[in-house]
């Protein structure tokens, strides 16, 4: 049985190997040989940070606080060999995340076939590889150009020391935008409400949404003698993804894909995925490990892809993916109305509703085709669904049924 210290050099050099052959892998773009690889790497990873876990655990010894003078150097080298052990671990994390994003990366973008035969990535051996061929699917979630930039050996710092510095500072700048922490966002309000009824004062509590009109709502519901204050707003916060494994990898893979305008496609991106796929999609496709399914505050890496808009200001992309969220489980009910719609067409036309933008615009900043999107928008139009969750459908109405005889089949469709 091999010692810890043996186990550790053996999976600093697996990792130096991988990074190595998978750089040239990449050269060729073979995506069945690539998928094969990075699966068969992944299995062996997981089993050695299944043994190393075993033996190291997740924490490292700390000497904070201890003066030089007083530090044992026995006690040092075994401070100093428990510290290489984390450490080799905490690579092995980061490779692994990388392994999974890779893996997503290509299940969520191609199609693989041997003959005419579907072939799942699980399938994939090298008896086959040779024979099976990579089909791309016709929308696009995330970006396969970041592959060959993903930290595959989990050294991230030994990687970036070997860029340019405009790189080092892109990378900077995009993890300092997927760390932070959301700017703050009112949902809601509890008011309290003294009212008169039957000449009788009263008091009451009620909740209201931060957007609302105050005092319309109460005089509708309670008249016009009343007297209100508010109690308490209930507000969100947090990181968009909780995974620095993620976000150093992500970092990594766009500042050196694109140093100057890394940060504005990460951002897009992350826009697309969020409008091209459902929340329960999002559960199970691990493109970002730990990203939020579904936000409720403003992140500014949102705003990036949008700053040259005429209409923009602070929380413009935000905006849009918090409503749509919000619109999505508004009609979750009412799926069946619309089952004809997949889920790329549906983010796409809640965009063209919430939005000034036209349908070409959309299909443009989603990555989706304009004609299958205008289907989507009459589908929807059809099942009445617009009328529902939109104030303003004048945006729908060149959607409509032209003739006399469709607008009154329409009107018994819709009840």
């Amino acid at each position: 049985m091999t010692t810890t210290e043996e186990l550790v050099a053996q999976v600093n050099k697996i990792l130096d190997d991988i990074g190595i052959d998978l750089a040239g892998l990449f050269e060729s773009f073979d995506v069945p040989s690539i998928s094969y690889r990075l699966k068969e790497s992944l299995s062996l990873l997981q089993e050695l940070e299944e043994e190393l876990s075993r033996r190291v655990g997740e924490t490292a010894p700390s000497l904070t606080g201890v003066s030089k003078k007083d530090r044992d150097p026995h006690l040092q080298w075994i401070y100093k060999k428990k510290r290489n052990r984390v450490l080799a671990l905490e690579r092995l994390h980061s490779a692994i995340t990388a392994h999974k994003m890779a893996l997503a990366l290509i299940s969520a973008n191609y199609t693989f076939f041997m003959g005419k035969k579907l072939v799942s990535l699980n399938e994939l051996t090298k008896e086959n590889v040779e024979q099976v061929r990579a089909v791309p699917n016709p929308v696009q979630i995330g970006r396969v150009e970041v592959l060959p930039h993903l930290a595959y050996s989990g050294d991230v710092l030994r990687l970036l020391a070997r860029e340019s510095i405009e790189v080092r500072e892109s990378f900077k700048f995009i993890k300092g935008k997927l760390r932070e922490k959301g700017i703050v966002r009112t949902r809601g309000m509890r008011i309290e409400v003294e009212y008169w009824e039957g000449n009788r004062l009263k008091k009451t509590r009620i909740d209201l949404p931060a957007d609302s009109d105050i005092e319309g709502e109460l005089r509708k519901r309670f008249g016009k003698r009343l007297r209100w204050r508010v109690l308490s707003f209930v507000k969100t916060r947090g990181v968009l993804i909780n995974n620095h494994y993620t976000v150093d990898n992500l970092a990594l893979a766009y500042a050196t894909l694109d140093p100057e305008h890394g940060a504005e496609k990460l951002g897009l991106d992350l826009f697309r995925y969020y409008f091209l796929t459902s929340e329960t999609e999002r559960e199970s496709l691990g493109l970002y490990p730990n990203i939020k399914l579904c936000i409720d505050c403003h992140y500014s890496i949102f705003d990036l892809p949008f700053m040259d808009e005429p209409n923009f200001k602070t929380g413009y992309g935000s905006m849009f993916i918090i409503r749509k969220c919000e619109m999505e489980r508004a009609i979750s009910g009412n799926r069946r109305d619309i089952a004809n719609i997949p889920n790329h067409l549906l983010g796409g036309v809640l965009l063209y509703g919430m939005s000034e933008y036209s349908e070409d615009r959309v299909a443009e900043l989603l990555g989706i085709d304009s004609n299958e999107l205008a289907e989507a928008i009459k589908k929807f139009v059809i099942s009445g669904l617009h009328k529902k969750l939109f104030a303003d459908t004048s945006k729908f109405e060149k959607f409509m049924p032209k003739s006399d005889r469709a607008k009154q089949f329409l009107a018994l469709l819709q009840g």
